[in-house]
């Protein structure tokens, strides 16, 4: 009796935990919905951009408090969030000379 319960314990913890986002799901709008929107309703502003192929662009967009929103943003006009999260930190390369 001990060894079964001894076995089902280590197998329901040996379970992967499931990992909570704060995005449940994609939230996407045309492109200047959102920006406007991450604007002057999150009081957001875009801290960084790269180009992730010729149809997409990776956006960082931060808030003073230090949250952050991901967005891309798609040829077609259309821009998602795909990540958010805190305490972002911008960090700059310095000279090593």
């Amino acid at each position: 009796m001990f060894r079964m319960f001894l076995l089902l314990s280590v197998a329901v913890l040996a379970q992967p935990a499931i990992a909570r986002s704060p995005v449940a799901e994609v939230i996407c709008e045309p492109t200047s919905a959102l920006h406007n929107k991450l604007e002057t309703q999150f009081g957001s502003s875009r801290a960084a951009t790269g180009i992730r192929d010729p149809e997409q662009i990776m956006e960082v967009w931060t808030d003073r408090r230090g949250n952050w929103t991901m967005v891309v943003s798609y040829s077609t006009g259309t821009s998602c969030i795909v990540a958010m999260g805190q305490d972002w930190v911008s960090t700059s390369e310095r000279d090593p000379a």
